[in-house]
């Protein structure tokens, strides 16, 4: 067993605890409170003066799938040879020893949605990841999860250079619904074919990872950063009834009431970098306060290696400053993007039952001076400054 002892817990979804003790017992966190008895022989970690946060989680990054210090040989991001590549994976190409993990686990940052790149119109399935661990088997928390779309610039400038559709924003939209379309039909045939197994189709592994979308199993994440981009998003969710997360979302703030009204989680970022094409012109640090006060789930994102993934806190620490509230920001990096990428379950908060993914720090982790202390993956001290 292992007790976190005296630091100023931060739960995130039950307050915060002055001088607060966090017990441990087989990864997982069997007492919180101020008033915990810690048993004979247990290992104790002095937290006094410190703060304890659940482990940050990067809710859009791709560590590991762009290796750092590799090059091209190295970036196994985007599978630029088709517009629609549903069926290729994240999980396949993270290299569990790259130093971006590293990193990440020195800078609190205990989890991540890694995820295919943007060049294409459906780019293929993420992965939300631990970000300590030897092989990618042992680190994978939910695989695969999520399927990345995307609108704007990115496809139309990859394409349209292929001399392929698409090359302009509505051969995007138009080549999505012909997917879509397609793996409805696909999955008619699949569901005919219970009563009638002769009758199945064969098997296509593009359609099947549609298809997850089309259940519902897990949503289509979908990078846009102009707000016309954006509803079109929306739109084309609204025709085919499915769950969608707005990546990036550089001007939300312009329709922040129409991503309330829907119920739309959006993931902002990277909000520390220039403005790097046409579309990221109207960026500005004030979007995620301003999503959050509209009453828009948001979480926020490094999308590393733009931003390096241990720079989570300032990205949060920035938001802060230009108007969104300290709470806001912490669930933004927590207990928001554990929901979003699928483990909001086991974890994003300091709660009885859930895994011990846990940060101790010498402050607030939004604070420029503060480091860490000690990183913490499934009970297990991972990190020690």
């Amino acid at each position: 067993m292992l007790a976190i002892k005296g630091a100023k817990v931060y739960t995130v979804t039950g307050g915060v605890i002055e001088k607060g003790t966090v017990l441990i017992d087989r990864g997982k966190i069997v007492k919180v409170g101020a008033r915990v008895p810690i048993p004979e022989k247990c290992e104790v970690i002095d937290g006094t003066g410190k703060v304890l946060t659940p482990g940050l989680i990067d809710a859009h990054a791709h560590v590991a799938i762009w290796e750092e210090g590799f090059g091209w040989e190295g970036n196994d991001v985007n599978e630029l040879t088709d517009p629609v590549t549903a069926q290729v994976r994240a999980i396949d190409a993270i290299n569990p020893e790259d130093e971006g993990l590293k990193d990440a686990v020195a800078g609190g940052v205990t989890t991540i949605w890694c995820a295919p790149g943007s060049g294409n119109v459906i780019g293929g399935e993420g992965v939300t990841m631990h970000t300590y661990g030897k092989t990618m088997d042992g680190m994978a928390l939910r695989s695969p999860w999520g399927l990345k779309a995307a609108f704007g610039e990115n496809p139309k400038r990859v394409y349209s250079s292929q001399k392929k559709m698409p090359s302009t924003r509505m051969g995007t939209a138009a080549v999505l619904r012909e997917a879509l379309t397609k793996a409805q039909n696909y999955m008619r045939k699949l569901d005919k074919a219970k009563a009638d197994p002769d009758k199945a189709p064969d098997r296509d592994l593009k359609m099947e990872a549609i298809v997850r979308v089309l259940r519902g199993e897990y949503p289509l994440r979908t990078h846009a950063h102009r707000a016309d981009d954006i509803l079109t998003a929306l739109r084309i969710a609204e025709e085919f009834g499915i769950q969608m997360t707005i990546e990036h979302c550089t001007e939300g703030h312009k329709i922040a009431d129409e991503l309330a009204k829907r119920g739309i989680a959006c993931i902002v970022g990277p909000t520390l970098s220039h403005r790097s094409k046409v579309e990221t012109r109207d960026r500005s640090l004030k979007t995620p306060g301003i999503l959050a006060k509209a009453g828009v789930k948001v979480a926020l994102m490094t999308d590393h290696p733009v931003i390096p993934v241990q720079y989570l806190t300032i990205t949060a620490g920035m938001a802060i400053r230009e108007g969104m509230s300290e709470e806001d920001a912490l669930k933004a990096v927590t207990i928001n993007s554990a929901e979003i990428c699928g483990v909001g379950n086991r974890l994003g908060s300091i709660e009885e039952k859930k895994d011990a993914d846990l940060v101790l720090w010498t402050g607030h982790p939004f604070e420029l001076k503060t480091s860490v202390v000690a990183t913490i993956v499934g009970g297990k001290v991972v990190y020690k400054a």
